[in-house]
């Protein structure tokens, strides 16, 4: 072995050694010495405003500097914000570098539940996941940018997010989960800001029909559309997951569905995102 390649290989260990360090040191926060944790804004123009998000990159990314990464979306739920994946879930460094994906946290808002809203019209935050987040996160970093090489999961109301950007931009998505999903609005009236975003209930069901997910799964049909569907069995969004997996039964949806002891809780999703993280490795491996 020569001294360039002697040296270039110590360099290489110690980067290791560095990177896996640093992916240790995430677990209490965003350490900002940490390139492969990084919190960063990107500008909506929809909303004329810029919106935070953290990027998780796998120890590998600043190594093979000419490889492109798949991205998986990960939502928060109701009253979260772009920090709460990372700082409860802090092994999503392993997770990120053991798959091999780009894992992307965004701010979807305190209750914008993923939508671009009939009734409070700036609240238009389906136009920037399904399109400006995506292509800002493309222009960044080193992605697959192309459904093939994107997935979108999340907790609460960032699960009927997923579903709901999935099945409204199936060119933009190619895996979708949900996690304790809120996945039919339309038993929660008064709940979560839904009327601000939909007008009430009684005066425009419309709305409630229009925008819960559990109403556009025919979407899905005829698509390769990998899902994987799961709730805590002591949740109380139980029933409206159980009606879900019934409805993509009967129209012949493929999707996995499990169903196990928990409650809405972040006990539940720290165990539950390794699976979806997963699954959606299973789909990369096989769609690139």
């Amino acid at each position: 072995m020569s001294i360039v390649q002697l040296i270039h290989n110590s360099l290489r260990f110690v980067l290791l050694f560095f990177l896996l360090f640093c992916s240790i040191t995430a677990s209490e926060q965003i350490p900002v010495s940490n390139p492969l944790v990084q919190e960063r804004t990107a500008y909506s123009k929809a909303m004329h405003k810029k919106l935070a998000y953290v990027a998780i990159l796998p120890n590998s990314y600043l190594i093979e500097t000419n490889r492109h990464y798949p991205v998986v979306y990960l939502l928060h739920g109701y009253s979260g914000n772009q920090r709460d994946w990372i700082s409860r879930v802090p092994e999503l460094t392993y997770w990120s570098s053991l798959f091999d994906v780009v894992i992307v946290t965004p701010d979807g808002g305190f209750d914008s539940w993923y939508l671009d809203a009939p009734v409070d019209t700036a609240s238009r935050y389906e136009t920037y996941m399904s399109r400006e987040l995506p292509a800002h996160i493309d222009s960044l970093f080193r992605t697959i940018p192309k459904r093939e090489g994107r997935a979108i999961t999340g907790l609460s109301m960032g699960g009927h997010g997923a579903l709901w950007l999935a099945s409204q931009h199936p060119d933009v998505f190619g895996a979708v989960g949900s996690m304790s999903g809120g996945v039919d609005i339309r038993p929660f009236p008064k709940n979560w800001g839904l009327p601000r975003l939909l007008g009430a209930q009684e005066n425009r069901p419309d709305n409630w029909d229009k925008y819960t997910a559990i109403n556009n799964i025919q979407a899905f049909v005829g698509k390769k559309m990998p899902m994987l569907i799961d709730c805590g069995s002591e949740d109380f969004f139980y029933k409206v997951n159980q009606n879900l997996h019934e409805a993509l039964s009967a129209a012949k949806i493929p999707h996995d569905y499990i169903i196990r002891p928990g409650a809405h809780t972040w006990e539940y999703w720290r165990n539950a995102v390794g699976d979806h993280l997963l699954f959606f490795k299973k789909y990369f491996r096989g769609a690139n």
